[in-house]
């Protein structure tokens, strides 16, 4: 008896796929390896010419530049600050008649308000006292108190001769012009350099003869 006819293929056991017959036929369950050195990471290589710059918030290489922006070459000169800062000196300090403590601004209030004070008083003779005295106190410790104290009495002492003459020729009428000349000019710019002095400046006495430098 014979049999049916198969199918092409049908029972033909070298048709099948051959069974696994070592565990090594599986795929492995082992996660990839990393890149060898000098592959492209996940991101690929970066682009020509590097990333960009960094944006937004985020510092530059270094950090920001410290407010006022970085020091010159060498540093800043003596006495100078970034950004214009503070001015050297205090309120007493500088050149030009500015004074070096309390003591120095004292001295040299005397010489000035001393000479209008001594030409007031003296009836326009004695207003150099209050220069010499401050000359001498101060003035060998302190040029700047010796620069108030000769200015003022270098002008108290013109006017203080003028007023003397003044008296010595009150007989006449011309005398005592000159009296109220020597008094009224010694206290006014008497006092005029004592406010400057106040402000630490050096007031330039006019109609002043340097008798004393």
């Amino acid at each position: 008896m014979t049999e049916p006819p198969r199918p092409p293929g049908a029972g033909d056991p070298g048709n099948y796929p051959p069974e696994p017959t070592s565990p090594s036929s599986y795929p492995s369950a082992e996660p990839p390896t990393a890149p060898l050195s000098g592959a492209p990471g996940p991101g690929g290589y970066p682009p020509a010419g590097g990333y960009p710059p960094p944006t937004g918030d985020q510092p530059p290489s270094g950090g920001y530049p410290p407010a006022g922006g970085y020091p010159p070459p060498g540093g800043y000169p003596p006495g100078g600050n970034p950004a214009g800062g503070y001015p050297t000196g205090g309120a007493y300090g500088g050149p030009g008649g500015g004074f070096a403590s309390n003591e120095d601004k004292t001295w040299a209030l005397v010489a000035h308000f001393g000479g209008a004070a001594g030409m007031i008083l003296s009836g326009g003779v004695l207003g150099w006292i209050g220069p010499l005295v401050a000359l001498l106190a101060r003035g060998n410790q302190s040029p700047t108190v010796r620069s108030h104290a000769v200015a003022a009495l270098n002008f108290q002492l013109l006017w203080s001769i003028v007023g003397l003459v003044g008296w010595v020729l009150s007989c006449i009428l011309i005398g005592f012009l000159g009296v109220a000349a020597a008094l009224i000019l010694g206290a006014v710019f008497g006092i005029i350099a004592g406010i400057k002095a106040n402000e630490g400046q050096l007031y330039r006495y006019p109609l002043s003869v340097n008798f004393i430098k």
